[in-house]
């Protein structure tokens, strides 16, 4: 037994001395190999990797409960990308299902998209249509117990587990949410999230709205065909792109939905360490919407593919944004396999918008802050030149609803989404200001009489 454990205890030693000596190779010029390898701190010393392995083989030896080398040494996998950011971690087989089945568009839980906030799980944005949404819960919403079962410390991966779970099964959530001065507990119900990624409908005739819940594999598709159905329907005079608690997901898919609008240039583009981490994307050329004027919203659940379509398009000034300061998820993630079962996910490189932007930790600044609120009219009942005994009758026979009316469905609009309600007046204002023909020749034009005051 005593031989097993120095051949073990001996293996990891083996293998991280590997690992420094080839770090170290890789510091010395090529042209000059007589000249000592500087790590600058970078490679480990034989002094460093012999405090490591005496850990190792503490733990194995003292620790109250026996546990294997294997997970062991998964621990300390998982501890050197934890160590990292909040979005490297290390990805058994499960997990790595998981994230495929996520990015495809359907999969069972809750409904929420999660990062870390200190020691414990914050929630980024809950998923359209999702129990979470039932829930009530938000972004920005603190996970502080799952069933009972304190969170603090508590991997990614760990808390996903225990949050997934046979459909229609409950689970408690205990919550801290920003402005409560006391936690509170909710309970969802799970359920089998099936996400539409995208969804389309006109908020006023002429103007669109374009929904996007999150960024699958056929979002960018997706998105198309929503406009061509718009479009099919009546001539867009302006759209809002509503990126609000938009998680993000698949690049490939916000640089397609952002080259529905661009007519050509860049997107977006990568820097990392290595040099695969270059990337630069391009838009075709065209603009599906030939110019017409965009307003998108976002807010701090807009994360990752969502600021990436809100920064191009904001810097390619094809688009006013609207709301409030995003998220900040501005690192690409690649997932690098090193085994058949078990894989990587390592934050590769930054995110930056067209103009040179690092996203990451800045987020997306609107144009126009548009807090979210209630909004009460204070508009009493007014007389009005009709109400007046013996007035004349008008002689337009304009529809009411050309100008400066609001149809009961914008006031419901008003009341209950303040964001939308003002990207699309200012949609309209756009508008108002471009060039039309009134129809009226310059003889026939006649000046008002001003309005008598007493």
């Amino acid at each position: 037994m005593k031989r097993f454990q120095f051949i073990a205890y001996g293996t990891v030693l083996w293998a991280l001395l590997i690992a420094s000596v080839q770090a170290q190779e890789e510091a010395v010029p090529d042209n000059d190999p007589d000249t000592p390898a500087e790590t600058d701190g970078g490679a480990l010393s034989l002094q460093e990797l012999q405090t490591f392995a005496d850990v190792f083989q503490q733990i194995r030896a003292g620790y109250v409960e026996e546990v294997a080398d294997s997970t062991l040494f998964e621990y300390a996998v998982r501890g050197m990308l934890e160590g990292l950011d909040p979005h490297s971690a290390y990805l058994t087989r499960e997990a790595y299902s998981d994230l495929q089945t996520t990015t495809e568009g359907e999969f069972s839980g809750l409904g929420i998209e999660i990062g870390r906030r200190g020691s414990y799980i914050e929630i980024i944005a809950p998923i359209d249509g999702s129990p979470a949404v039932e829930a009530g819960l938000q972004a920005g919403d603190v996970i502080l117990k799952l069933d009972g079962q304190s969170v603090k410390g508590m991997t990614i991966d760990e808390a996903v587990k225990i949050m997934r779970g046979p459909v229609g099964s409950p689970i408690d959530l205990e919550i801290g949410r920003p402005g409560e001065s006391e936690p509170f507990e909710v309970t969802v119900v799970r359920d089998a999230i099936k996400v539409a990624s995208v969804r389309s409908r006109f908020l006023a005739p002429g103007y669109g709205y374009l929904r996007i819940a999150q960024f699958g594999r056929p979002t960018g598709d997706e998105a198309a065909a929503a406009l061509d159905k718009l479009m099919a329907e009546s001539e867009l005079e302006g759209l809002v792109i509503d990126l609000r608690n938009n998680p993000g997901g698949v690049l490939g898919a916000s640089v397609a939905v952002s080259d529905l609008f661009i007519d050509g240039g860049l997107v977006v583009y990568t820097e990392g360490r290595h040099p695969s981490a270059q990337e630069r994307y391009e838009a075709t050329t065209g603009d599906r919407l030939e110019g017409a004027p965009i307003v998108v919203l976002i807010n701090g659940g807009s994360a990752s593919a969502s600021e990436i379509v809100a920064g191009a398009l904001q810097d390619r000034g094809r688009a006013v944004v609207m709301g409030t300061r995003s998220f900040g998820k501005g690192s690409v993630q690649t997932v690098l396999p090193v085994s058949d079962t078990r894989a990587v996910k390592l934050t590769t490189a930054r995110y930056f918008t067209p103009e040179g932007r690092s996203i990451q930790a800045e987020g997306i600044v609107p144009d126009i802050v548009v807090e979210r609120a209630t909004v009460t009219s204070m508009e009493g009942r007014q007389i009005k030149e009709s109400d007046l005994e013996g007035s004349l009758d008008g002689t337009s026979e304009a529809n009411p609803q050309d100008r400066g009316y609001e149809s009961e469905s914008l006031a419901n609009l008003r009341e209950n989404d303040n964001q939308l309600y003002e990207a699309l007046t200012l949609l309209r204002g756009v508008n108002l200001l471009a060039p039309r023909d009134l129809g009226v020749s310059p003889a026939s034009e006649q000046t008002p009489e001003s309005v008598a005051s007493e």
